[in-house]
């Protein structure tokens, strides 16, 4: 009997769920001009409405990782997912600075458990030799839904006002939460689509089958991994230097480079679908390395350092050059290196925490997203100290940490075998 396939369908609905979460955090991005002129906002002001969901976010990601561990990824996503649609949706219904910061904030909380969620749930059902790919797929579906998110939400600010956008998006992620909790299944045990053959094939590949809950997060083990903490720091450059692009590049675009609405709507995206393609090829390069090595700390090493390296070189052309045009094309060179370390970056909490992979990937994306949280208000100080070119010679800076920070990452050395030494 052939083995079925039903993993890959779980895979494909957890990218739907990737797309939904950038494509809900990304509306405000684009709306941020229109935002500012209705609303009165100074750019500074709006730096800290959009550091306000990052907080939330990265505040409450050990909360939703541990949510994920605790009662299963078929319970925590349908729930955290509804959560922020809701307040994505009531956005809409703000009216100043104060409204606009108190609901991202709660936006940013319901976000906070989707990845570390997510990652727990691929955990019981993709092979260890797919998970570079599957991570990369996924965040790959996340920039897709960024990138495809700005015309959109120009093209709805145009015909109904800024407002609209935040409706529309919300009401794909509740549509998407029913669709999980109806259909998803902790276990492959528990699912009637997988057959006999499948599930052999899942279990053997990771010497036996898991509980779809944990009761008790190892967390002194977890904090006292020197491999989680070097993922971790890596994690934070990588935020800080992503939130420039997904919270700020429209309006440099519209602002800095003399691009229109509707030019700034096309022009920021393609960095984004550049993303895209790093996703995917990073993920797939590290399986491949892996697959002919069997060395999985060369697999995910030298895909993200690399990775790293190109963003680097590639951002600072980008932020010297006086055509726009080619700034862009410079920057969709940056992204894609930044976005080549995303998929091996979320398998490695997968490689070295095994049934604990949704509270080590919280503790990852929180600092990754404390990064995210610092970069939208530092860069509104520094354009408004230095000018433009300030934020992004930073991120540029920080990509290189990244790479060196990598350099001490062993992604065969498992946590738990670290404690038993």
């Amino acid at each position: 009997m052939k083995p079925t396939r039903l993993r890959y369908a779980v895979l494909g609905m957890t990218v739907a769920a990737y797309m939904i979460t950038y494509m809900d955090r990304v509306v405000i991005s684009s709306a941020v001009p229109s935002m500012q002129k209705e609303l009165g906002l100074s750019m500074v002001t709006m730096g800290w409405i959009l550091a306000s969901f990052r907080w939330g976010y990265s505040l409450f990601q050990i909360p939703g990782g541990w949510l994920g561990d605790r009662i299963g990824p078929r319970r925590a996503l349908s729930l955290i997912v509804a959560w922020w649609s809701i307040f994505t949706s009531v956005t809409a219904l703000s009216w100043n600075a104060s409204s606009l910061v108190v609901c991202r904030f709660l936006f940013g909380m319901g976000e906070a458990g989707a990845f570390p969620i997510a990652t727990r749930s691929l955990s019981r059902w993709m092979l260890p030799a797919e998970r570079g790919m599957a991570q990369g797929v996924t965040h790959a579906g996340s920039r897709m839904g960024a990138a495809l998110t700005p015309p959109l939400v120009v093209a709805l600010i145009v015909a109904y006002g800024w407002r609209a956008p935040f409706f529309v998006f919300g009401f794909f992620g509740i549509i998407w939460a029913i669709a999980w909790f109806l259909w998803y299944r902790d276990t492959p045990e528990e699912h009637p689509g997988v057959n006999q053959a499948e599930r052999d094939l899942i279990h053997n590949s990771m010497g036996g089958a898991r509980s779809a809950t944990t009761q008790n997060v190892p967390w002194r083990t977890l904090l006292a991994s020197r491999c989680l903490w070097y993922v971790s720091l890596m994690y934070f450059c990588y935020g800080y230097c992503i939130a420039v692009y997904l919270d700020w590049f429209p309006t440099y675009l519209k602002d800095h480079r003399g691009f229109t609405l509707k030019q700034m709507g096309y022009y920021a995206s393609m960095p984004l679908l550049a993303g895209v393609f790093g996703d995917l090829l990073g993920g797939w390069i590290s399986d491949r390395i892996l697959k002919h090595t069997g060395n999985i700390s060369l697999a995910r090493r030298s895909v993200a350092i690399f990775g790293f390296l190109l963003a680097a070189a590639g951002i600072l052309p980008a932020t010297l050059t006086h055509d726009p045009v080619s700034s862009v094309w410079f920057t969709c060179l940056g992204v894609f290196g930044l976005e080549l370390t995303v998929g091996v970056s979320w398998a490695l909490p997968l490689d070295i925490a095994a049934d604990y992979a949704g509270s080590a990937s919280a503790l990852m994306n929180m600092c990754g997203n404390i990064g995210g949280a610092i970069s939208p208000t530092m860069l509104a100080y520094l354009v408004k100290g230095y000018g433009w070119n300030m934020p992004f010679f930073v991120a540029s800076g920080l990509c290189l940490i990244a790479a060196l920070l990598y350099s001490k990452i062993d992604a065969s050395r498992r946590i738990f075998r670290e404690s038993s030494l």
